[in-house]
């Protein structure tokens, strides 16, 4: 008998996969980079076009983005400047402010979704079986759309 080495605690175990995905997301950002070249945008304004599938109170895009709502203010005013949002009042609580995707920034917004669809070469290596196991994983880890 060879002894071997001692397991991993949940804990390690959990560090070595986040780690991986941290990896595998940071292997993107590259491209993810060359994207908001093209798009003449830097992240923090893609991260609000992507996030406004429906207009949204800036509270809540800043909740999203965790920032706070001065450098959100500032991000949506270069997206106004671009024609890419626009600031309209909420019907049903006029204090509140709601962003929303012009037909130029829908237009853009899916240009990053089609990005993000978009996998990486490595993904080749996995068999149908690996990635359907892999998106139930993903599933079960990620917060629904309503959580958000």
């Amino acid at each position: 008998m060879t002894i071997s080495e001692p397991l991993e605690t949940r804990s390690e175990l959990e560090g070595d996969v986040w780690e991986a995905m941290a990896r595998l997301w940071f292997s993107r950002k590259p491209v993810f980079l060359e994207l908001a070249r093209e798009l003449d945008l830097v992240p923090p304004q893609i991260m609000v076009i992507q996030n406004l599938d429906r207009p949204k109170p800036m509270r809540d895009v800043a909740e999203h983005l965790s920032c706070n709502n001065s450098n959100l203010t500032a991000i949506t005013d270069r997206l106004e400047e671009r024609g890419l949002v626009q600031r309209t009042l909420d019907p049903d609580d006029r204090r509140v402010r709601l962003l929303v995707l012009t037909d130029e920034g829908r237009e853009v917004q899916r240009q990053v979704m089609e990005f993000l669809r978009r996998p990486p070469i490595s993904m080749d290596s996995l068999s149908e079986e690996e990635l359907e196991t892999l998106i139930h994983l993903l599933a079960k880890m990620a917060p629904s759309a309503d959580e958000d």
